[in-house]
């Protein structure tokens, strides 16, 4: 009570103090400016209260006793002044904040007992417009002043220059000022030329302030309109024209992107939806959509008609600085605070749809700050905060080359209009040009989708399988014996060893030629012996030889639980959305391949095969890899090759291995070799972890290689119910590393008998499905009482052979060696006909997804990275309403690899008890390459019974197949 009444009493004599009422612009306005308007303003409306004029204090808000914000002529009454002195419910600001002087408060509550009067409507600004700002002057030496943005006229005549508070115009060949631009408000993060190359924009502004767009005509240096004051809150970072000139888009720092008339400055719409700064935007190069760079770690699409969002890029992980359109509209490129450079492709120019990643690049060691796009599409320059430049080409995003260490941070970079060069201007003020033409010419690869690839120069030698190139002759059998030196041996050998002692190592000396390929294999714990093989290829001198380079190109590591060294499932990596299917991943030196997508948070990638126990690359061994252990998406390179530096780390992998990588053979090593040149090679084994004596026998064979295959049949003697089907499944044994397509076919089914096939066991997989149908006239199979062992009766489908079943065949047909190769797997058993189905399955068309082809058969196109959607349909029969599950990720029977039912859930596909029908939606990877297959679905109720197959289409553009 005491306190208060000190407080009141110094009130009254302040209040005394004035010898006129308190003004709100010049008294109020400053105190509530400094403790209010942070949380308190018309962006922000905490409890519904801004007091950022005076028609919204007067307004009021939100208050816990329901008493007015304003009181005039009362102070008491006010619970603003209540919330200043602390006698309401609340406090104001926050006790954490800095509070207001009791002589402000004095001058607040003076304000109000004497009416609270305010400015007149027309002079009611934002006290926010009010901020009294000290000009910098700007810096007389401009050759020392950072340039902040550049851009070159479109006709290639003119080249503007920003630094802080003006932009200067240049001659493009002779670099001589033709005039000035001054007096802009702060710091000019943009400057563009209008598509007619007559008119300039920049985007300035004061920072907590303003964000101003001003429009200049080239000939003449006048300013025509100032647009955005009074609208933008904050600085503006960038100012787009369209295509066509006729709209002007800004963005800044206030979060909010804005479409502008740019004849006459006329606002058309507010597109708000990003989180944090917008940093830059693009219109593509038909003026449909604008793409937009954001602090909130994201890009968007948006549609320029109505300002619908159509898509989020929401892989990054840092701000986005830059964004920008390919010249062909096909792609999107972004990059920014996360080191990285991303390249979608662009789906969809009028609805919502995900775009999917096609390349992700960590390109630096630090945040990229700027990049430029040469016209033609073909190259990307990017600068970053570690001081380094680098040169990128299109749409492959492959590095070409680093312009060194930099003597300062490059601010901004420009294509020359022609391509040939760019500039690149730093924070010191200085400008430098750098030169791209030495460059080899590109073409294109028809076998890669359209990317660009060098132009090959000099020979490349090629793997020459021995067989072709040497006598064929018996296997030596040789005996190891202990020498001093390596042991000589001849090949192709089969060597009887012992590693007798620990650490015992054994090698023998064999001679081959550039380009053969070898296969070593130990022979060792297959045999019950103690041994855990290691094997290696050195030169003669004993020095490891080469196999391959390996750069990382992005990082990660193992989150939620680690790996043990079998498992092919469930491998969760940090950011796997930047991860792409049949990218290699590098962990503690193993080597895997990345064969199916996460299926949602609580799952990982399956890595090659894709069942069974994983496999590895370059004869890399197979470990347990720990929980939070780092791993890498690598790119493979040629032996001795020298990357350009990227950050991240180089691996080089050489001749060795401990366990096979195909897990084929437990703990015994296997390793294909590949001579380098002529000359002679040492063969060394020993025990991986140091043992050894009288039961670490072993045999090592060096042969040559020799590509092989073989397939099993899963499925025989199926009896497919009429208007239904069972399930054929294909499963490749690859020898000697053979990757090559396998082709299934099946002839001469029974009549009323049909099969998916021809169905491709795809190069590097070992497993394809096909579908075996029974025409739904055929006679169902009879029940029949049948005793059981027990010896009580009971009933069962009665077994009828289909006449005809053994005049089957199936053959599997590959490329080995550039040979076909064609194998007799035998028929199908002896299939039948089944009883009558209590489901009948069906893939139906979702409205214009899917068509009838010419063949009746419903089809679908998709193209990679598409999404697409079907029906699936059960007809229920003898009073069956169970569940109809189709399984999870696997659900999707014969699809291509990198095809798969999406959107799935925890559960998978089904369709719940007493329903009928189900939508579901299946995507095809970015990787999936042109073709045509046959998937169905299958059903582990009623007997596993599976649908008759659609036809899947992926084509590189809808409506392709059509035209051509």
């Amino acid at each position: 009570m005491k306190k208060i009444l000190t407080l009141s009493l110094f009130l009254a004599a302040v209040t005394a103090g004035f010898s006129a009422d308190p003004d709100y612009h010049r008294d109020v306005a400053p105190i509530l400016r400094d403790y209010c308007a942070g949380c308190h303003n018309d962006f922000d409306l905490e409890g519904e209260f801004s007091v950022e004029t005076f028609a919204a204090v007067s307004a009021g808000g939100e208050s816990q006793d329901d008493s007015p914000i304003l009181v005039p002529g009362d102070s008491q009454k006010s619970y603003l002044l209540q919330l200043l002195t602390k006698r309401g419910k609340g406090q104001m600001p926050p006790a954490d904040e800095t509070q207001p002087s009791e002589v402000e408060i004095a001058i607040i509550k003076s304000w109000i007992d004497a009416g609270a009067k305010g400015p007149k409507p027309e002079n009611d600004k934002s006290i926010l417009s009010t901020l009294n700002i000290s000009r910098i002057a700007p810096n007389p030496d401009k050759t020392t002043t950072p340039v902040t943005a550049a851009e070159y006229s479109p006709d290639g005549k003119w080249i503007a220059v920003a630094r802080f508070g003006s932009v200067t115009l240049k001659n493009a060949d002779s670099g001589k000022t033709v005039r000035e631009f001054p007096n802009l408000s702060g710091k000019v993060n943009a400057v563009h030329f209008s598509p007619d190359g007559a008119t300039l924009v920049t985007a300035s502004g004061i920072t907590g302030l303003k964000g101003i767009a001003t429009i200049w005509e080239i000939s003449s240096g006048k300013k025509l309109a100032e647009i955005g004051e009074g609208v933008h809150r904050d600085i503006l970072f960038d100012a787009e024209f369209s295509p066509d000139g006729k709209l002007l888009a800004t963005a800044g720092y206030d979060r909010v992107i804005r479409i502008w008339n740019a004849a006459d400055g006329k606002f058309v719409r507010e597109i708000a939806g990003h989180n944090g700064a917008v940093f830059d935007l693009a219109f593509s190069p038909d003026g449909t959509l604008l793409a937009s760079a954001s602090a909130d770690e994201t890009g968007k699409i948006w549609r320029v008609e109505d300002g619908e969002r159509l898509d989020t890029l929401n892989q990054p992980q840092g701000e986005q600085f830059r964004i920008a359109f390919t010249p062909n509209g096909r792609f999107v490129v972004g990059a920014g605070a996360d080191n990285r450079i991303r390249l979608w492709r662009l789906l969809s120019k009028t609805k919502p749809r995900i775009n999917p990643v096609i390349h992700a690049r960590f390109a630096h060691e630090d945040a990229i700050n700027d990049f430029a796009m040469s016209r033609d599409g073909k190259w990307l320059v990017t600068a970053s905060s570690d001081d380094s430049v680098k040169l990128w080409s299109l749409p492959d995003l492959k590095q070409r080359k680093m312009f060194g260490d930099q003597p300062d941070l490059v601010s901004v970079l420009v294509f020359q209009p022609k391509g040939g060069a760019f500039q690149a201007a730093r924070m010191d003020g200085t400008i430098q040009i750098y030169s791209i033409k030495d460059f080899l010419p590109r073409s294109r690869d028809p076998a890669n989708s359209g990317l660009l690839v060098r132009k090959q120069t000099g020979a490349v030698r090629q793997p020459n399988p021995v067989d072709s190139i040497t006598p064929a002759g018996e296997i030596s059998k040789i005996t190891e014996t202990e020498t001093e030196n390596a042991q000589p041996v001849s090949l192709p050998a089969e060597i009887a060893g012992n590693i007798g002692t620990e650490g015992d190592v054994d090698r023998f000396q064999f001679s081959a030629k550039a380009g053969e390929e070898w296969v070593l294999e130990v022979n060792a714990a297959r045999s019950k012996s103690m041994l855990d093989s290691r094997i290696e290829v050195l030169t003669a001198e004993g020095e490891p030889i080469e196999r391959v380079v390996l750069q990382a190109v992005r990082d990660s590591w193992f989150t939620f639980r680690g790996k043990d060294s079998n498992t092919s499932d469930d491998f969760r990596v940090h950011n796997w959305r930047e991860m792409e299917l049949n990218e290699l991943l590098y962990a503690n030196g193993e080597v895997v391949k990345l064969w199916h997508y996460p299926r949602g948070p609580d799952s990982g990638f399956r890595v090659y095969p894709g069942f069974g126990n994983r496999r590895t690359y370059f004869d890399t061994t197979p470990i347990s890899q720990p929980l939070g252990g780092p791993c890498y998406i690598v790119r493979a390179l040629p032996a001795g090759s020298n990357p350009s530096p990227n950050g991240l780390p180089v691996y080089r992998v050489f001749y060795e291995n401990d366990d096979d990588a195909r897990r084929k053979l437990g703990k015994d090593s296997k390793l294909t070799f590949t001579a380098p040149a002529d000359g002679n090679y040492l063969a060394r084994i020993t025990d991986v972890r140091g043992f050894g004596g009288e039961k670490f026998d072993y045999k090592l064979t060096i042969r040559p290689r020799k590509q092989d295959f073989t397939v099993s049949v899963g499925g025989k003697n199926a009896r497919p119910s009429p208007g239904s089907g069972k399930e054929l499944s294909f499963t490749a044994t690859r020898m000697d590393d053979f990757e090559g397509p396998i082709t299934i076919d099946i002839t001469g089914l029974p009549k009323g008998f049909t099969a998916s096939t021809p169905v491709t066991i795809e190069g590097g997989n070992d497993r394809a499905f096909a579908v075996l149908n029974a025409s739904a006239d055929l006679e169902p199979a009879p029940m029949e009482k049948v005793k059981g062992e027990d010896g009580k009766e009971k009933m069962q489908p009665k077994k009828i052979v289909a006449e005809g079943w053994d005049k089957v065949k199936v053959t599997a047909t590959a490329k080995v060696n550039g040979k076909p190769v064609t194998k007799d797997l035998g028929h199908l058993g002896e299939i039948g006909v089944g009883v009558v189905p209590k489901v009948l399955i069906t893939i139906m068309p979702d409205g214009e997804s899917g068509t009838l082809g010419e063949d009746g058969v419903l089809e679908f196109e998709v193209e990679p990275g598409e999404t697409v959607s079907a029906i699936v349909e059960v007809e229920r029969r003898e009073k069956f309403n169970g569940l109809v599950s189709f399984g999870k990720d696997e659900s999707g029977r014969g699809m291509p690899h990198g095809m798969f039912v999406d959107n799935i859930g925890l559960n998978g596909l089904m369709i719940p008890e007493k329903k009928s029908k189900q939508r579901f939606f299946f995507t095809a990877a970015p990787i999936v390459p042109e073709q045509e297959a046959m998937f169905f679905l299958k059903t582990g109720a009623d007997g596993n019974q599976a649908s008759y197959p659609v036809r899947v289409k992926v084509v590189s553009e809808k409506g392709a197949t059509a035209q051509n």
